[in-house]
């Protein structure tokens, strides 16, 4: 793999199997979030960059032999580029945490997953039966519905989990036979680009994959209109994916959207009956809420608690809170890095400054914490914040923070905490904790959200499909549905003993 941690410009747009600059010359300094200092410069692509990447997708799509590759020698692809995750796991956790900010555990883990997506999707493939026989109730028909690859796929993925977000796309669309580009963040384009240098290594055929770095204004908007792409898929805000949504509307092109999410996190007085359930209770909502910084779409930014056990389990949420080791990620010890940027940051202030000002009532953080060797001044820091009494009218219950805030609201009866966790224009995920295992099916039933964690928070399965409702999108990514948005079904008639209609005299 290139080094991607010194601080030079390197060619990051790759289209038809060659790495090159920008058309235009243009680079971009990517800063690492604990201490705001670039450490890489990548090319900045534009549209010309854009058009670029396209037409080499579509040559591979409608000239190339991807398409036609065996489903096994697609699967094994795919397999031999999870054994080399594996094998750079190190450094592309280490480059993950300076991009995003994340901690290089998480950093790790993140590449762990991104392997398991890849041998997930190689598996699912290889174990298909070639089609669906449809009976057409004669013997002389043959009648078969056979899946088809969408074709020239577009893919724009956000900054909190670049890599991991790029395989939940690239892996499927690659197991159906598509060809693709792909437009990272511009904030954390690095392991995208490692990525697609392991596609080659592995043997994808050139013109399959390709990466154009760039801002979303340019290429994201010329990807997303591109009468030459068949699909765009898009992780990231609402306002953006409206914007994506609309542009890939006059080409009537295939849409996927997550859109993230407000996520409710029901606790109910009886799932802390003991220690032990009030103490994981506890720590599942820190991690529910702080992960990441809270740069996380599922996200369980609202804590939703039985109003008898409120005192208590807030009480010792803030002290916990208050303990959590903010710092660079790459320091051993560090529980919770960074911000990604400046600009997130100040978003998050004014949220929580907007709380306050609401009502709400300041239990942890709420600051910048003070500067150490760990944390240096110039990084883009900000202490876990617990905000109490919060009620659904504040911006900060109602919007997505994206950042390490919690905010507490209370409930009295199950259809109370039902209708609380409900009120929201997001139906991304949620939880239910209880002892109750008739309740935790009744509210997991009555939830309105694409994922619902009973008695934890956060963990995905590659098989199980990950989506939501209401405004956190369109469209399924893993398990088989995640396949199928990568695909077009075919339903091929044959007539065995054709023979004359005789509908019109002749």
């Amino acid at each position: 793999m290139a080094d991607s941690t010194e601080l030079r410009a390197r060619d990051t747009i790759h289209a038809g199997g060659e790495w090159r600059a920008a058309v235009s010359g243009a680079t971009r300094e990517i800063l690492d979030p604990a201490d705001a200092l670039p450490f890489a410069v990548v090319a900045e692509g534009d549209e010309k960059d854009t058009d670029l990447a396209v037409a080499a997708a579509r040559r591979a799509f409608d000239e190339g032999p991807w398409r036609h590759t065996p489903v096994a020698e697609r699967a094994a692809l795919l397999r031999r580029v999870a054994d080399l995750l594996v094998r750079d796991r190190e450094e592309l956790g280490l480059l993950e945490s300076r991009d995003a900010g994340k901690t290089v555990e998480e950093g790790r883990v993140d590449i762990d997953c991104v392997a398991d997506a890849f041998r997930y999707f190689a598996d699912l493939v290889a174990g298909e039966a070639p089609g669906r026989v449809v009976d057409a109730g004669s013997p002389d028909i043959h009648s078969v519905v056979v899946h088809e690859p969408v074709g020239v796929c577009a893919m724009i993925t956000p900054w909190n989990y670049p890599l991991l977000q790029a395989s939940w796309k690239i892996a499927p669309a690659l197991a159906a036979g598509n060809t693709f580009v792909i437009k990272p963040s511009e904030i954390t384009p690095l392991t995208t680009v490692a990525l697609v240098h392991l596609l080659t290594e592995a043997g994808l055929p050139a013109g399959v994959a390709n990466i154009v770095t760039g801002p979303g204004h340019t290429v994201g908007a010329r990807l997303a209109e591109h009468p030459d792409v068949d699909l765009v898929s898009f992780t990231g805000g609402l306002a953006s994916g409206t914007k994506v949504a609309r542009a890939a509307a006059d080409t009537v092109k295939k849409v996927a959207l997550e859109l993230g999410g407000k996520n409710p996190n029901v606790v109910f007085a009886d799932a802390c009956a003991t220690e032990e359930g009030f103490d994981t209770a506890v720590d599942q909502a820190l991690n529910a809420a702080f992960i990441h910084s809270g740069q996380v779409c599922s996200a369980g930014a609202r804590l939703i608690v039985e109003e008898s056990v409120r005192d208590r389990f807030v009480a010792e949420l803030a002290r916990r809170a208050e303990r959590i080791r903010l710092g660079r990620g790459t320091e051993p010890g560090v529980e919770c890095g960074p911000l990604v940027s400046e600009q997130q940051r100040a978003k998050v202030e004014a949220y929580v400054e907007s709380a306050l000002k609401e009502g709400a009532v300041l239990r942890s953080g709420g600051k910048r914490p003070e500067p150490s060797v760990e944390r240096p001044e110039s990084g883009y820091f900000y202490e876990p914040t617990v905000l109490d009494r919060c009620h659904r009218e504040m911006r900060v219950v109602r919007e997505e923070v994206f950042g390490p805030v919690l905010t507490v609201e209370t409930f009295h009866t199950e259809d109370e905490a039902v209708a609380l966790a409900n009120d929201t224009e997001y139906g991304l995920a949620g939880a239910v904790w209880t002892a109750d295992a008739g309740r935790a099916r009744r509210v997991a039933g009555r939830l309105r959200h694409g994922t619902v964690w009973i008695n934890d928070f956060h963990p995905y399965l590659p098989q199980a499909e990950w989506g939501g409702f209401g405004k956190s999108g369109v469209g399924r990514e893993l398990g088989p549905a995640g396949l199928a948005e990568y695909r077009e079904t075919k339903h091929v008639y044959q007539n065995l003993a054709p023979k004359p209609v005789r509908w019109f005299a002749g």
